[in-house]
């Protein structure tokens, strides 16, 4: 098993596959932004397969499919298919914000995707279209459903919580997913970037508070997935509410995550700076045991800890450049 200097075992890989988005969201890339990796740059579908399959061989057991949206490069369900059939990997998931899932769905069910993570801030049309730039309520509530109907189970709703912005509809948003039986997941706001030191922080403590009781949700022990959610549950346990919570209380303790980002640099945490890059391993003829090697090299270098408090201001690449 992997593990870093610190004494945590890193079993979750996730792994960028675009850099570019359909959506704009106003915490995680600029409306005019054009810095993105070039498709020459891009690891093909074969090197990652490679690179997934050298974590495995160290005891990674959970792959995340992530971007920008994953769904705008073409054949991912292929791309889903060839890693959930390598030796270790028993849970392979795939975050999304929804526009495209439900044309893609049924395939990525079949090609051995387990679960979703669905990105919706709000059930207001409006103010949906006012944070990620363009009216896709109905398109991300299309694909929930075609989610549902193909069998991918749990759906988890990420639900960035901002002060002033969506945090008059959490309530709503927890309600909705109650009935539904998707698990929301709160997430507060990270400084990572222009648009995320812009954003308006919402500490989620009290509204923790304040959902318990009004929903009669008690502290679940069970762990979700790999991720680092706290979650409550209702009374009858068929759903569940998560906090992610890098700011109010983080979770660095615990991390047992990499971040393997479209050009196939990786990231070992999103609020620091090290990083490590395979792909000129990767086309540079490097053996399977010369890339297993750099992985514990990489692995190494991962801080204790992220800066977000002390510096809030440190981390200039925004969350799409990083891989979700």
């Amino acid at each position: 098993m992997l593990s870093d200097r610190f004494g945590r075992s890193i079993d979750y890989l996730r792994v960028s596959v675009t850099d570019r988005c359909d959506l704009r969201c106003t915490y995680c890339m600029p409306k005019d932004y054009k810095g993105y990796e070039d498709p020459p740059d891009w690891l093909t579908f074969s090197e990652i397969e490679r690179v997934v399959a050298a974590f495995a061989r160290l005891g990674t057991a959970r792959v995340r499919l992530t971007g920008g949206e994953p769904l705008t490069r073409r054949h991912i369900p292929q791309l889903a298919s060839r890693l959930s059939s390598l030796p270790g990997i028993r849970d392979l998931s795939l975050s999304t914000n929804g526009t495209r899932l439900a044309r893609y769905a049924e395939a990525l069910k079949a090609a051995g995707v387990h679960r979703v993570n669905v990105s919706l801030d709000t059930l207001d049309r409006d103010c949906m279209a006012s944070i990620t730039g363009r009216d896709c309520l109905p398109l991300v509530l299309q694909g929930l459903q075609a989610a549902k109907a193909a069998g991918l189970a749990p759906i988890k709703i990420n639900m960035v919580a901002m002060r002033g912005v969506n945090d008059a509809d959490i309530d709503a948003m927890a309600a909705f997913c109650i009935e539904q039986r998707f698990m929301l997941r709160l997430i507060e706001v990270m400084p990572m970037g222009a648009t995320g030191q812009n954003a308006a922080y919402l500490n989620l403590a009290p509204v923790q508070a304040r959902l318990a009781a009004k929903f009669g949700l008690k502290p679940q022990a069970l762990e979700l997935g790999g991720g680092p959610a706290r979650y409550w549950a209702t009374a009858d346990g068929q759903a569940s509410i998560g906090y992610i919570t890098p700011l109010s209380q983080h979770f660095c303790a615990s991390c047992n995550r990499v971040r393997l980002s479209v050009d196939g640099t990786l990231y070992l945490c999103l609020g620091q700076e090290q990083q490590y890059p395979l792909r000129p391993l990767l086309r540079g003829g490097a053996s399977d045991a010369e890339l297993e090697q750099a992985i514990r090299d990489a692995i190494e270098l991962k801080p204790r800890e992220h800066d977000f408090h002390r510096q809030p201001d440190k981390i200039v690449r925004f969350m799409s450049q990083t891989g979700g």
